[in-house]
């Protein structure tokens, strides 16, 4: 594995202010969106400002478009929030802990983006409540992947999972499991592959694809109760990511910045973004070249041009 690790990247700021911002989107219009977890909130971000979509409340933790008046979020069910140096933080940082008093699950639910009427769609699997829906994305019939990422105790982690909703809502399906935190999920230029960046291992694995929502797994995988191949294993934290025009996956690597790598796994290229804490990253634009990222420490959306175009997702 080649690792190169470039200059510091430079950014405009779009938004400030926010409290834990993630799940980036690029509207057609030119404005933005974002969840505000500790906010519980949907933000739109446009000339104007910053203004309140719609308030779920729990915590909004991803965010993926099913048509253009309709976004789908997933919801973590809310964090344990401490201050430390002045900077919130989602975890008790005395116990190590993220999974606040009285806690019953995270879900999956749609908000209408003109009326901001909320639709809780999935809360539970054969029966057992989503622990941390993390981040999603939405394949070429319609079909949505997401993460669970679960949540953390002193001395014990849930132990994550990978899942998939058909179109029209149907019955879930859970495609990976057990995974270590799993984070960012998206799909390859082709569709044929799934990717999932887990946060506690820094290791990104990929699926590959024979129908919607079902896959092959890895050649001698067995030791990998999983099924996934790891493309790359690092010493970064990961959190979301998002996929180049050429396949490239770049990831938010929480204290690193942007890391990016190459679907062979044999390329990493590390964009830093000193003193803040690099969650998400997506692209837009006419070109798909604008990057937009949340730096979550310090509550902004900040935009870049990007080396490389990124891929239009499925909307």
């Amino acid at each position: 594995m080649k690792t190169t690790i470039h200059s510091p990247l430079e950014f405009d700021v779009l938004a400030t202010g926010l409290r834990f911002p993630e799940g980036p989107v690029i509207l057609e219009d030119g404005a933005f969106l974002a969840v505000d977890i500790e906010g519980g909130r949907v933000v739109r971000v446009d000339e104007g400002g910053v203004s309140v979509v719609a308030t779920p409340g729990g915590g909004p933790n991803g965010l993926a478009m099913a048509d253009p008046q309709t976004a789908v979020v997933a919801n973590n069910g809310g964090f344990l929030w401490t201050t430390v140096n002045g900077i919130s933080i989602p975890i008790d940082h005395a116990t190590h802990t993220n999974e606040p008093p009285e806690f019953t699950g995270g879900w999956i639910e749609s908000v209408d983006l003109h009326s901001g009427v909320i639709t809780r769609l999935y809360d539970r699997f054969e029966g057992r409540p989503l622990r941390g829906p993390n981040d999603l994305v939405f394949d070429a019939v319609g079909g949505l992947w997401f993460t669970d990422h679960g949540k953390g105790r002193y001395e014990s982690v849930d132990r994550g999972a990978l899942y998939y909703a058909p179109p029209g809502n149907g019955a879930l399906t859970q495609v990976a499991f057990p995974l270590l935190g799993p984070n960012g999920v998206g799909l390859s230029p082709e569709g044929n592959t799934v990717y999932v960046a887990e946060t506690h291992t820094g290791r990104l694995w990929a699926w590959d694809l024979s129908a919607p929502g079902e896959v092959n797994p890895a050649a001698g995988s067995l030791a990998v109760r999983h099924g996934g191949r790891c493309v790359v294993a690092t010493p970064f934290s990961f959190d979301s990511l998002a996929v180049e025009e050429d396949g490239r996956i770049a990831i938010g690597a929480l204290g690193e910045g942007i890391v990016v790598v190459t679907p062979d796994g044999e390329e990493v290229d590390v964009h830093p973004i000193p003193g803040d804490v690099t969650t998400n990253i997506a692209f837009g634009g006419a070109d798909m070249a604008t990057a937009v990222i949340t730096l979550s420490r310090s509550g902004r959306l900040v935009r870049c041009q990007w080396p490389r175009p990124g891929l239009q997702l499925n909307v």
